[in-house]
């Protein structure tokens, strides 16, 4: 609200009770005209409405357009560089620096903007290990901001721990706030920064509420290997064995899809740690895209389109009848839907697993058609995969993609949140494979029979097939070949699997070209590995594929 105008709204006159003793003028937030302290969802509904920042949709989900940008400002993202942990960092393009000195002018105008203007708190946590878990502050402008907070992340339901609550990081997310490229040394009106010493992130500019989830997911990216516990851009579910399978993947890879199993339980679709004592979820909640989404294929999240407590963000609908359509995407493709995991059957209720994984799946959609559709990875295979994270990005999985898949490397796959060199990460990944014996597949997803184009889609119940003969243990006694160029292991066999497709040589009319497309991907591999040859070791270098010439 103006801070040049006087209303009541809806939670004026609750707007202290569930405050925390840690005042925003700890973060140097003086002179405001009102905080609204960790407000349960139904007031925040209230607040959004009465402020027209959102709308209420037919089900009773909340409809919010965020404007300008409809997904995350990459280049505008930048961490702050001081002595505590300049050494850590894999500076680049994922992680820009920025002087203190810039930030604390930065910092000291957003903290001049906001006297005399509103402000929602949230104290929550992120992760839903006690052992493992950040208490975090988020300060926002807009309510239904607040609100996609308590979806997303763990809320707190005792009003004394509320009133204890102290952040060990904050966010203060401000997209009315702009800033002037000229005076603070961003590239943009748009910034997302984060200095790990203060333990504070901006963001500004921007109303994509995704800045906010991948912050504190950059944040976990940077504290939580320090403890010996791997974070990781995956899903993962757990079955009735306690067996927990990781599943690695970007978007368009299957990972929503085949993570979600009505025989195992889900812990929770996007981000995870693997401590010494199990799995467990950074989030409370998902941010599904839901462009295209239909009953048929994805009733659950179908379901949460239409519920009250869901965030919709970007979905066009009806302002009459007040009915979305999941088609249509005159605002983006990127529409997303927010909402608590508990809205979706056959979730594990804390969120976590004490049990260690016995099977790590890399998801990646192979455009070119040549990959095998299951292969079983070594260690250090496990390690050059992870740090190549190879896939290809489909139309609808990123804004202005054309139709032709565009082949593309994530390292980790998840490089923008990645805060170590690539390496850390895989190298605890590798002692966590050898502690607990695990088993890592390499799942390709995507063509068969020649490259997208001439080949086919590769069946989802083939992939299931072979998914779940490899989690329940079905691969374990099948002959495999060595693959002549990547050198892992592929099964001759499976059951209810055609044998023909689990050697995709066999579809391609002709095997001239199978062989010169399946090199040219080699060397694709080779050239973009030469990005992390300078932090890796000659054993994980040497686990990489081989040119078909110098085989022959």
């Amino acid at each position: 609200m103006s801070k040049y105008l006087e209303f009541s709204t809806p939670a004026l006159k609750h707007a202290g009770v569930l405050a925390a003793d840690y005042k925003l003028s700890n973060h140097g937030l003086m002179g405001l005209d009102q905080v609204y302290w960790n407000l349960p969802s139904e007031a925040l509904y209230e607040e959004a409405i009465f402020r027209n920042e959102a709308h209420l949709s037919y089900g009773g989900a909340l409809i919010a357009n965020t404007g300008k940008h409809t997904a995350r400002s990459a280049n505008d993202k930048f961490v702050v560089k001081e002595n505590t942990s300049e050494e850590d960092i894999w500076w680049g393009v994922y992680n820009r620096p920025f002087s203190s000195e810039k930030f604390n002018a930065l910092l000291g105008r957003m903290q001049a903007y906001l006297i005399g203007e509103e402000v929602f708190v949230q104290d929550v946590y992120a992760g839903a290990d006690p052992e493992y878990r950040l208490p975090i502050r988020i300060i926002t402008e807009y309510a239904w901001h607040s609100l996609f907070v308590r979806n997303m992340f763990q809320t707190i339901n005792n009003q004394d721990e509320l009133k204890k609550h102290v952040p060990e990081f904050t966010i203060i997310a401000l997209p009315k706030f702009k800033a002037d490229p000229r005076i603070d040394g961003t590239r943009s009106e748009t910034f997302i920064i984060i200095n790990f010493a203060e333990r504070i992130a901006l963001i500004g500019g921007t109303a994509y509420a995704g800045e906010i989830k991948k912050t504190i997911f950059t944040l976990l990216n940077y504290l939580l290997p320090k403890q010996g516990v791997l974070s990781m851009h995956c899903s993962a579910n757990v079955g009735k064995d306690k067996d927990v399978a990781l599943f690695f993947g970007l978007s368009g890879t299957g990972k929503t899809t085949l993570s979600a199993d009505p025989k195992r339980f889900l812990i929770g679709d996007d981000e995870h740690g693997w401590s010494d004592y199990g799995v467990f979820n950074f989030e409370a909640g998902c941010y599904a895209k839901v462009i295209a989404l239909s009953a048929e294929h994805e009733p659950e999240i179908y379901d949460c389109t239409r519920r009250f407590g869901t965030i919709l963000e970007n979905v066009v609908y009806d302002p009459a009848t007040r009915k979305i359509d999941l088609d249509e995407d005159d605002l983006t493709e990127n529409t997303r839907a927010s909402y608590p995991l508990h809205f979706i059957p056959n979730v594990q209720p804390d969120m976590k697993a004490d049990s260690h994984p016995k099977n790590v799946i890399f998801l990646t959609c192979d455009a070119s058609g040549v990959m095998p559709p299951i292969a079983k990875l070594d260690p250090s295979q496990a390690m050059y995969h992870f740090i190549s994270g190879y896939t290809s990005k489909i139309a609808g999985t990123e804004v202005g993609l054309g139709i032709e898949p565009q082949i593309t490397f994530s390292a980790c796959f998840g490089a923008p949140f990645m805060v170590h060199h690539p390496y850390a990460y895989a190298n605890l990944l590798k002692k966590k494979m050898l502690q607990n014996k695990v088993n890592v597949w390499l799942v390709n997803t995507g063509w068969v029979g020649g490259p997208f184009g001439i080949g086919k889609r590769i069946s989802i119940r083939h992939t299931r097939n072979l998914l779940n003969a490899a989690l329940e243990g079905k691969l374990d006694d099948v002959e495999y070949r060595k693959d002549l160029l990547f050198g892992f292991e592929v099964p001759n066999s499976c059951p209810d699997v055609p044998e023909d497709i689990l050697e995709p040589s066999n579809s391609w009319g002709n095997k001239a070209e199978y062989w010169k497309k399946y090199d040219g991907l080699a060397a694709r591999f080779i050239e973009n590995f030469k990005l992390f040859s300078a932090g890796v070791t000659d054993e994980v270098k040497a686990a990489g594929p081989k040119r078909y010439a110098n085989i022959k």
